[in-house]
């Protein structure tokens, strides 16, 4: 069973329960998947649900911080509640030790390919390597972060 069709699943689970928060959320995802699939004329797969419920985390999060500066705790319980519905779908994320275990690897492949030690301006080539094998497991600002310091030393 396909991630889309999980989620498809568990609105009709939910809608049973007459569960409205949990319903309102997974149909907010089904729909960016639909506007996904319209937009560019494909079906999508697990990876790019997987992008898409990422996107719309970081969105949530970003949500929570403003509505915590403006003191508006209803619409902060609200986001944290989509927030734990969202990550229900994503996959366990990869311990620290994990990351930098691929991390390496990566920097170590570009490393071999261009004949010489990686330099900060090659961060994308390694960040190209890193997106697909990291995807939905880690948090790739912070990989980003990582990778920067890295190469940094």
């Amino acid at each position: 069973m396909t991630l889309k069709d999980q989620i498809t699943e568990d609105m009709k689970t939910a809608m049973r329960a007459k569960d409205a928060e949990r319903l309102g959320t997974i149909r907010l995802l089904l729909s960016a998947i639909k506007q996904k699939e319209v937009d560019e004329r494909v079906v999508v797969d697990d990876t790019q649900v997987l992008t898409l419920i990422e996107k719309m985390l970081k969105q949530r999060k970003d949500s929570i911080t403003a509505f915590e500066l403006a003191k508006r705790d209803d619409l902060v319980a609200k986001e944290k509640s989509e927030v734990l519905v969202l990550q229900a779908y994503m996959p366990a994320q990869m311990s620290e030790q994990e990351v930098t275990a691929v991390l390496d690897s990566c920097i170590a492949e570009v490393a071999a390919s261009t004949g010489n030690k990686v330099t900060p301006a090659e961060m994308g080539k390694v960040m190209a390597l890193l997106k697909p094998k990291l995807a939905g497991k880690a948090d790739m600002s912070r990989v980003s972060q990582m990778l920067k310091a890295k190469l940094a030393s």
